[in-house]
């Protein structure tokens, strides 16, 4: 059985994304502002392929995961700065 053929039977939630639509989608949801918009509309259910509300769940994630270590590292590194300014002021 062909490609064609079994894409053709597969009901429209359930169509595979291409590899260029996930890699529009992935240029998609990184411009700043429309981009996350769209990608909470997706991930929320603004689509019905289930295959691209899986995927822009899956972005979202990964975003909040990012967010979650910049702010560790930002805490880290100010903590760190005020360890070393006492440090240094007390000589």
């Amino acid at each position: 059985m062909s490609e064609e053929n079994v894409q053709n039977n597969v009901p429209e939630e359930y169509k595979p994304i291409s590899m260029w639509g996930y890699f529009g989608y992935e240029l998609l949801f990184s411009i700043p502002c429309v981009g996350f918009i769209v990608l909470l509309v997706f991930a929320f259910g603004g689509t019905q392929n289930k295959n691209l509300k899986n995927f822009a769940r899956s972005y979202f994630c990964w975003l909040i995961l990012a967010i979650i270590l910049v702010v560790l590292i930002f805490i880290f590194g100010g903590v760190v700065s005020v360890i070393t300014g006492e440090i240094l002021s007390s000589f």
